[in-house]
C-alpha cells in the first residue's frame, strides 16, 4: 500500500491518486486542524467547509484521516489568524509550539475531558476515510514537554503500571523516558488497567470500532451533510448500496457545543423508519413528515441507524 504524505489542500493532493493506479491512500492534512477549530469555536462550519473543498477519489483509494500523529498537530493548512486563534486556545504554553504546529497529544491538548475526546474520536471513526489512530491516544496517554523537537509526543506505551511501563530495562538505557506524572503517568494511564474497566476510554474505543466494523457504509459509503439551523449541530448521512440491494444509512450527530443544544433534522424521506442507536441499540421516536427534533448533550456524537 502506498499513503501520501502531502501536507497539502485537498484538490493539490489529489493528483497522488492518478486515476486509482498510483497512491492507495493519502493523508487529510486540512480536515485535521478544523476539527480542533470547530470544538474551540462550537460551530461546525470548518468541518463542513472543508470537507465541500475536498474533491472525488477513485473508488479503489481512500483518504486517511487522523486527529494526531508522531509529529506536531500541523497548523499548515490553515489562514495565519486561524493559527494564531488555534495557538492561542490550544496551546498557550508557548513550549507547546513548534515550526507550524502545536507538539501535544491528544488528551493534553483537549485537558483530559472525557467527552470532548470521545466526541473527535467519534468523528474521526465516522467521516469518510479510512481513521489512523496514534499509538497512545486509545488510552490518553500524556506527552512529555520538556523533550526535545517532537520526542514529547513520541515517549513509550504505557502497557502496565511495571518497570517503565513496558519494559524491565534499566531506565537509563531507554530511548526516551516514560512518562511519570501523576495525571499522565504509566501507573495511572495504562493499558492493563483500562482493560479491565469497562467505563474507561480503551473500552470505549473499542465498542466505537465494533460499530464501525459492523457498518459498511462507514468505511466506503456516501456522505450527505445535513445543514439545519443550528450550528452548534454537526449531522450527516453516511449511505452504501448493500449486496444484497438494500440501502444501508446511517445518521450522525455531532453537537461540538458546550453545552446542550436543540436540533431540528429534516428527515422526511425516512418517514415511517425507526432511528436505533447503534452503540447502545436504544430505539428513538419514529421518523414523520415534520422535521425531527434531537436534544444532544454538550461535546457529544450520537450515531443511529
Amino acid at each position: 500500500m502506498l499513503l501520501a504524505e502531502a501536507n497539502q489542500w485537498p484538490e493539490d493532493t489529489r493528483p497522488y491518486f492518478g486515476e486509482g493506479d498510483e497512491c492507495h491512500m493519502a493523508f487529510h492534512f486540512p480536515l485535521m486542524p478544523r476539527m480542533y477549530m470547530a470544538l474551540a469555536q462550537e460551530d461546525r462550519f470548518p468541518i463542513t467547509d472543508i470537507l465541500r473543498q475536498t474533491p472525488e477519489i477513485p473508488a479503489t483509494c481512500q483518504w486517511a484521516i487522523f486527529l494526531r500523529n508522531h509529529d506536531e498537530l500541523t497548523l499548515e493548512m490553515v489562514t495565519d489568524k486561524e493559527r494564531d486563534y488555534l495557538w492561542n486556545h490550544y496551546a498557550a504554553d508557548r513550549r507547546a509550539r513548534i515550526n507550524l504546529g502545536i507538539r501535544r497529544r491528544l488528551a493534553p491538548l483537549l485537558e483530559r475531558d472525557r467527552r470532548r475526546i470521545e466526541l473527535l474520536n467519534s468523528l474521526l471513526l465516522s467521516m469518510p476515510g479510512t481513521p489512523v489512530l496514534y499509538y497512545g491516544d486509545e488510552i490518553g496517554m500524556g506527552d512529555n514537554i520538556y523533550l526535545g523537537d517532537r520526542d514529547g509526543v513520541r515517549t513509550p506505551m504505557q502497557w502496565s503500571v511495571d518497570r517503565n511501563g513496558f519494559s524491565r530495562a534499566d531506565p537509563a538505557r531507554l530511548v526516551l523516558p516514560p512518562i511519570m506524572d501523576p495525571l499522565y503517568g504509566y501507573q495511572t494511564v495504562n493499558v492493563e488497567a483500562q482493560v479491565r474497566d469497562s467505563h474507561s476510554l480503551l473500552n470505549n474505543m473499542r465498542r466505537l470500532l465494533a460499530v464501525r466494523s459492523e457498518h459498511r457504509a462507514f468505511s466506503r459509503g456516501t456522505m450527505r451533510p445535513l445543514y439545519p439551523a443550528n450550528r452548534h449541530i454537526l449531522a450527516y448521512l453516511r449511505e452504501m448500496t448493500l449486496d444484497n440491494g438494500e440501502t444501508e444509512t446511517l445518521l450522525c450527530v455531532a453537537n461540538v457545543a458546550s453545552t446542550a443544544q436543540a436540533v431540528e433534522l429534516d428527515l422526511s424521506a425516512f418517514a415511517g423508519k425507526v432511528p436505533v442507536e447503534m452503540v447502545g441499540g436504544s430505539a428513538f421516536p419514529p421518523v414523520g413528515k415534520l422535521a425531527y427534533l434531537l436534544t444532544p448533550s454538550p461535546t457529544v456524537f450520537s450515531g443511529s441507524c
